[in-house]
């Protein structure tokens, strides 16, 4: 680890920051929704993008930060997107923007981590195209293990009868099941895009079709899994806590396989 400049620690501060009042806001009793919502939403966006994108600039695109804070902007810009379509999105955040909160601290930890440079001989075009459809995929199952975890929480609240402020803020049982599903369809088929531009510039840069390392095997595994969740769901409407709980740990497997890597091998082997 080495320390972090003075500008990029305000910076990065100034990025936590922006992500506040969208957290407190989710937090508070009730739905959130108003031209206040919107407001605040995009705050959130600006900042942890204008800081991903300034440390783009500085050539650190390999480094477990700036996957982080990429992997963070792009759960919102997708938040976004999908909460003007779709008010029971909206109400996932009293619990997402807490939880990207936290994943921004810990990129902003992670900035003085020793960033490794890419070595493979890939087309910059396809490199691109693959960096973009990984943070898309990662953006859509946090999406997705967001609204699982609302499920959990709405059922467990039910169960027990005791409804709190939080769970009445969330979404209802049937529109997070709606949610969950339609988000990992989407994230289903980005990850298969994903695999493939991923053996194109494996392939472009070695000459190999594949290369079984840990990213690409944690990368099948959660797109196998996603798979035989959405058929098992279509045959035989799996659905509720187990369903909520397949989500849960495909999207473990998806940042074992993205942000996991970089946090092995920018500080656990650095």
């Amino acid at each position: 680890m080495t320390p972090l400049a003075p500008f990029n620690l305000l910076f990065g501060l100034s990025a936590l920051a922006a992500m506040v009042p969208a957290a407190v806001l989710g937090l508070r009793h009730g739905p959130v929704r108003g031209v206040l919502f919107w407001a605040l939403a995009a705050v959130a966006v600006a900042g942890p993008s204008a800081f991903a994108l300034a440390q783009l600039g500085q050539g650190s695109l390999p480094s477990l930060s700036t996957a982080l804070w990429l992997s963070v902007s792009a759960s919102l810009i997708l938040f976004l997107a999908i909460a003007v379509i779709s008010p029971p999105a909206r109400r996932l955040t009293p619990i997402l923007m807490p939880y990207l909160l936290l994943m921004g601290a810990g990129a902003l930890i992670a900035s003085g981590a020793r960033s490794h440079e890419l070595v493979a001989a890939v087309p910059a075009a396809w490199l691109d195209a693959h960096v973009v459809v990984s943070l898309a995929t990662y953006g859509l199952l946090t999406l997705a293990a967001v609204a699982g975890f609302a499920v959990l929480m709405q059922e467990g609240a039910l169960k027990r009868k005791q409804p709190t402020a939080l769970t009445r803020a969330l979404p209802s049982v049937a529109d997070g099941e709606d949610l969950q599903v339609r988000l990992l369809v989407a994230a289903e088929a980005v990850l298969g895009i994903g695999v493939l531009t991923g053996i194109a510039a494996e392939y472009l840069a070695t000459g190999r079709l594949l290369s079984f390392d840990h990213k690409t095997l944690l990368s099948f595994l959660a797109f196998g899994l996603i798979a035989v969740l959405l058929l098992v769901h279509h045959r035989s409407g799996l659905r509720g806590r187990r369903a909520a709980r397949v989500v849960l740990v495909a999207y473990l497997l998806l940042t074992l396989a993205y942000p996991g890597v970089k946090f092995v091998t920018d500080v656990l082997l650095a």
